[in-house]
């Protein structure tokens, strides 16, 4: 049986993303077959975790997925690998609000009964740190905190004082990792650099498994994790491809589930990647379109520069066939994009709305939405749960787009979020399939039609 392990922190920032892709890669690297997983509605971590293991990562929530649906998921892709990687959020015990444990790392070890390493950024601590451990390991009962690993340490003597005042505490210290200044991954708004436009992966990736290797016994550590066992599950027939459905995919649009491909094609459609920057063309002969989130902003010239392409989506989003567009691919399908330079790019205009790119993020956190309307993800009264991250501002009006989505955050309060033209529903939101596996039926179906 494959074996596990929840790579979780303390906080955002402890380093946890560089210790899962240093662990991924350095396994990799020993030829074992490594998965990702990433715990929360993130969207840039799993593309770092495939140039790390060769496979699609995938996400891991327990807000917007059901136990049952977690087990599917992470079964299906478990099985038949070596070790599974599981990449925490935030800090171990924060998910959607102050006193529920749900959409957390917690939450996810529990559901999957797999254990927690915790790495905390011991920068600037000693004996403290182990009363900071002390703390997450006793704050819920019911998880199973296997190791702590500190990072960001001065030097081997600050890595001693650390791994002396954990004797006996109960929890196993793994090692410490030396700060270095040249490991760090380049960020920006949104998180870090997305794995296609990260200049020198490979590099970076090595780099990082050095640095994890040189202070953990990596034989000694999968020895010591207990293989996992989970219940089967069945996921229902898979049909054959049918329905020819375009994805928007490259360096400004890239931010999918790897979930709602899959239950797309199992639906019956045959996903065909176009690049919104550089194809002048539609893919032959598509019944619908699915425009995911990304970074248009940061594309925002070439996509206005690709006329033929804005021209392309536009005759096809007022077609009548099924588009579905989702906050970067809902941006993309405005009238135009202002950036922060105060450029004002035209974009393919299918809505009337325009946006402009803010200072600090617009919108963040769970939405849970409900259709007012019918449209292709379903009738009237249909629910499904997503996530929204933005730092785009939109302005203006369009008669012609009804509003077809009541979102609520997680403190209940409700907003607009999707709109409906003719048969091209745009919004803010990232919806997981998973949350409601009719939704990709009825989309496939809806395209088909």
């Amino acid at each position: 049986m494959p074996k596990a392990i929840v790579i979780a922190g303390t906080s955002s920032g402890c380093g946890k993303t560089s210790v899962a892709l240093g662990l991924m890669k350095a396994f990799a690297r020993k030829g074992l077959v490594v998965q990702g997983f990433k715990s929360g509605p993130d969207f840039i971590d799993p593309g770092l975790h495939r140039l790390a293991t060769g496979l699609p990562s995938h996400n891991l929530d327990g807000w917007m997925l059901t136990a049952d649906e977690i087990h599917r998921v992470f079964r299906r892709n478990h099985e038949g690998c070596d070790l599974s990687i599981i990449e925490g959020a935030m800090g171990l015990f924060d998910g959607i609000g102050a006193v529920s444990e749900e959409g957390s790392s917690a939450q996810l070890a529990k559901i999957l009964g797999v254990p927690v390493m915790l790495v905390v950024n011991a920068r600037g601590m000693a004996r403290s740190a182990a009363a900071l451990v002390k703390g997450y390991a006793e704050f819920d009962p019911e998880l199973r905190l296997d190791s702590v690993l500190f990072n960001m340490t001065g030097s081997p003597a600050h890595g001693q004082i650390l791994a002396q005042a954990m004797n006996g505490r109960g929890v196993k210290v793994l090692g410490s990792l030396q700060r270095q200044a040249d490991l760090p991954l380049p960020s920006r708004h949104l998180g870090l650099v997305t794995a296609d436009d990260l200049d020198r992966r490979e590099e970076r990736l090595n780099a990082l498994a050095d640095w994890v290797e040189r202070c953990i016994d990596l034989d000694a550590f999968l020895e010591a994790l207990p293989e996992c066992s989970l219940p089967s599950l069945s996921d229902g027939g898979v049909r054959m491809p049918e329905i020819r459905i375009g994805y928007a995919r490259d360096r400004a649009f890239c931010f999918y589930y790897e979930e709602n491909l899959r239950m797309l094609r199992q639906a019956g459609a045959e996903l065909v990647p176009f690049s919104p920057l550089h194809d002048t063309n539609l893919p032959p002969a598509l019944k619908g379109l699915y425009l995911g989130g990304g970074y248009p902003e940061l594309h925002a010239a070439e996509l206005a520069a690709n006329k033929a392409m804005l021209g392309k989506i536009r005759d096809f989003s007022l077609s009548g066939k099924p588009v579905y567009a989702e906050c970067g691919g809902f941006m993309y399908l405005m009238k135009s994009l202002r950036t922060r330079d105060g450029r004002e790019h035209p974009m393919a205009g299918v809505f009337d709305f325009s946006c402009h790119m803010e200072g600090r993020h617009q919108a963040l956190g769970y939405r849970e939405i409900s259709l007012t309307a019918p449209s292709a993800l379903g009738p009237i009264g249909e629910k499904a749960r997503g996530h929204e991250f933005h730092y785009s501002q939109m302005t203006g009006s369009d008669p012609a787009a009804a509003q077809v989505y009541e979102a609520r955050d997680r403190n209940g309060k409700s907003s607009a979020g999707g709109y409906l033209k003719g048969n091209c529903l745009g919004s803010y939101v990232h919806l997981h399939f998973g949350s409601n596996p009719h939704m990709a039926e009825r989309f496939a179906g809806a395209c088909g039609a």
